[in-house]
């Protein structure tokens, strides 16, 4: 078993265990809200149930995007991790509507609470432990450059923060017994947990689109100009998509013409080899050899060129906003 295949398992075994606590919280706080009569309770319960579909979509996600390349899909099925995590972030949005919903009728009707001292402590038992598993599942996410679990990881520390939410309305309520406080404190967080649900959206319909990621292909250029060599004259029309926690990369590299096919193949290798080693992603390269040109003599820094029709000018620099552009970099 190889270290993708690995980090895949070890992905899945996590996503299983939010899941089931995913379960047992959502018990938890069904209980809670039989014992307390609260209407927020019961709206937050409401809200857990989105975390146990989105655990559960979020496995079949990641066995998704663990399977290999095949006829169907020559990119794999990385894809998907977007899908879900998009579908994810309205499921939370909704959920937020659901307590604005709730919030809004019990202002409206009242509600005498009861048993509030027991329905606090097991509130904020839940909370604390779908902080801790947002917080992991978050960590986990950005070391290992998944969608699904920074997304479960967010979702988890949204529900951390409208059932504290509710934990502080009880408390209000438990000691000056002003009923209405929980519908409003419930208000507030319901509409966070909307905010929350779409930049979750906005990220995942990114992916989707294939939108470019500032981020990433600043790291990218960064290496490739740390590290360039005086044989690479040009990079160019660079394009990046991402797969899950997958990279392919599309560019366009300008290489001496009177170069053999094997030295030009060679000196693509070299190029390929450093972006795999330095940035931490798995990355399927797509890699086009251009041969120089006239125009490319003025930035080319190869001083012993034998075949040079142009005096050298100056050293472009490679930065996201040119190494993009379809047309190869001249001097002017």
């Amino acid at each position: 078993m190889n270290v993708q295949q690995n980090k895949n398992k070890d992905k899945l075994a996590f996503q299983k265990l939010i899941a089931v606590f995913g379960i047992i919280l959502f018990i938890g706080k069904i209980v809670a809200w039989k014992l307390t009569n609260s209407d927020a309770v019961f709206s937050d319960a409401m809200e857990s149930i989105v975390n146990v579909i989105s655990a559960f979509m979020g496995l079949y996600s990641l066995y998704l995007a663990a399977k290999p390349k095949d006829e169907d899909h020559p990119y794999g099925h990385g894809k998907v991790e977007f899908v879900t995590s998009g579908i994810e972030g309205a499921l939370i949005a909704i959920a937020g509507l659901m307590i604005i919903y709730e919030g809004v009728n019990s202002l409206i009707t009242g509600k005498v609470l009861s048993k509030l001292d027991v329905g606090i402590w097991i509130i904020a038992a839940t909370a604390i432990i779908n902080y801790l598993l947002g917080y992991i599942s978050i960590k986990k996410g950005k070391a290992e450059n998944s969608l699904v679990l920074i997304s479960s990881g967010k979702h988890l520390q949204s529900d951390t923060v409208t059932t504290l939410g509710v934990v502080m309305s009880l408390i209000v309520v438990y000691f000056t017994k002003i009923y209405w406080l929980d519908s409003v404190v419930a208000l507030i967080f319901g509409l966070y947990i909307i905010f929350v649900g779409y930049k979750i959206v906005r990220k995942s319909l990114s992916g989707i689109m294939d939108e470019q990621d500032p981020e990433l292909l600043n790291q990218i250029i960064k290496v490739l100009e740390e590290n360039r060599r005086t044989e690479w004259i040009d990079v160019h029309n660079m394009k990046i998509q991402q797969f899950g926690a997958h990279l392919h990369i599309d560019a366009h590299i300008t290489l001496p013409w009177y170069y053999s096919l094997r030295d030009a193949h060679n000196e693509m290798e070299k190029m390929i080899l450093l972006l795999a080693e330095n940035i931490n992603r798995s990355i399927e390269f797509n890699f086009h050899m251009d041969d120089c040109k006239p125009i490319s003599c003025p930035i080319c820094q190869i001083a012993e060129c034998p075949v040079r029709e142009k005096d050298f000018v100056k050293r472009v620099t490679w930065t996201p906003e040119n190494v993009t552009n379809t047309e190869k970099h001249t001097a002017e």
